[in-house]
Parts: C-alpha cells; sequence; structure tokens
C-alpha cells in the first residue's frame, strides 16, 4: 500500500458513523440568502456535534457540492478535524450525478472501516436542494440508475436517505428520487440552523447507541421546535 493509498481514522477504537452532507450549491441557493444560511448551518452542525463526547469520536462527516460541477468539499474526516469551507452558489444542478458520486463514496468508505476492523453505524446521506435536477430527467438513465441506488441502498440497509426541499424544490421530483418510506421533508423559511441542530441531534443519539440498535430520533414536525413541514402538493 503505498503512503497514498493509506487512510487514518481518527479514533479507531470506536465504531463510526460516516455521514454525507450531499448540499445543492446551484446559482439559485444565491437567492434570499439560502448559501449563506446553508454556511451558518454547517459550522452550526459541527459546533453541536464537538458538545457531545462520543459523537465527535463517532461521526465521520464528508460534504459532496452540486452547483458547477460535482465537488467533494471534504473527504470523510472526523469532526475535530472538519473545517467547514465556504460554499459559493453557482451553475445548475447535476444532482444524480451527486447522488451516484456519494453512494460510491460510503461504499469505499465501509471498505476502509473493514480492512482496519473498525465497527459502524448504518451512514447517512443528508440532501438539501432547492431545485430540481439538471442532469437527469425520468425516465433516462440516469434517473433508473440514480432512483434503483438509492431505493435499493435504503431497502438492502446500505445507508439512510434523507431528502430536505427548500424554497421552490421540486418536491414531486424529489417524492419520486426519496426513499419510499422516507419522503422529501419541506424545510420552513430560515430554519437552517433549527434543521442542523435537529441533524447533530440526531447524529448524536445515533452514537450514543448500540451498532444495529434501532434509534427513534425527534420529530422535525414538532410544533415547538419544528423546522420542517409536510408539503401541501
Amino acid at each position: 500500500m503505498t503512503l497514498e493509498e493509506m487512510v487514518e481514522i481518527a479514533y479507531p477504537q470506536q465504531p463510526h458513523c460516516p455521514t454525507i452532507l450531499l448540499l445543492d450549491t446551484s446559482g439559485s441557493m444565491n437567492i434570499s440568502g439560502k448559501i449563506d444560511d446553508l454556511n451558518s448551518g454547517i459550522k452550526t452542525f459541527k459546533e453541536e456535534i464537538e458538545k457531545d463526547d462520543l459523537a465527535r469520536k463517532r461521526i465521520d462527516l464528508a460534504v459532496v457540492a452540486f452547483g458547477q460541477s460535482v465537488q467533494v468539499v471534504s473527504g470523510f474526516k472526523s469532526i475535530e478535524e472538519f473545517e467547514p469551507e465556504v460554499l459559493v452558489a453557482d451553475g445548475l444542478t447535476p444532482m444524480g450525478s451527486a447522488i451516484k458520486k456519494a453512494v460510491e463514496m460510503l461504499e469505499a468508505r465501509k471498505d476502509e472501516y473493514k480492512k482496519e476492523g473498525i465497527d459502524y453505524y448504518r451512514p447517512w446521506i443528508f440532501m438539501i436542494t432547492d431545485g430540481e435536477p439538471t442532469d437527469m430527467k425520468e425516465g433516462d438513465e440516469l434517473w433508473s440508475e440514480t432512483l434503483n441506488a438509492v431505493h435499493n441502498g435504503e431497502k438492502e440497509g446500505k445507508f439512510l436517505f434523507f431528502t430536505v426541499g427548500v424554497d421552490e424544490a421540486d418536491m414531486e421530483t424529489l417524492k419520486m428520487i426519496a426513499p419510499p418510506n422516507r419522503p422529501p421533508i419541506k424545510l420552513k423559511e430560515n430554519h437552517f440552523n433549527e434543521m442542523f441542530i435537529w441533524l447533530s441531534r440526531s447524529q448524536a443519539k445515533v452514537s450514543a447507541s448500540k451498532v444495529g440498535e434501532q434509534v427513534v430520533l425527534e420529530d422535525p414536525f414538532d410544533m415547538l421546535s419544528g423546522w420542517g413541514e409536510i408539503p401541501t402538493i
């Protein structure tokens, strides 16, 4: 194995939960300051996870952005090692290619855990978008590949796939992409920070559990602190 191929994983004695933030950075994210709210939310997520002793050791985070292109902004790192980059909104919405990239990254990461003898929780892909895919349409090859990857991955227990629609997101299209058992959530206006706090608390719950144990997450629709709503379409 070459030096380039060697992967150092922080806290190898701990089970890990690989998590990918799959983020839309298309040009429309500039409208109403959404990209600024997204950047702020990512910082909040890091800060909240770092407060939890188990979560900061067990959550491995990667960030993939899709706008001008599909970009791995940050490969998998511990929360302590992760330093949020300022995301810039530009370009279209190559969502299909981004989803496929995220799935490939998770499979590679799980292989790394297995090589190192590290136990792991079911991985998370958390996608946030304010639009619809521009690199695929219903019925074409990439569409079929993407839906199969998401739906089969969930069904076979390879990962958990969460979909959040922001602003003018095409919720009907997102509903087709999302796993049948986990429909997309519509983000309430300017509730990015609340969403990332929910995500951090959910991941902390997972980190405090045993690998394979069922975990009940907080309800994102809670009347007092909820950040999401059920789409009306």
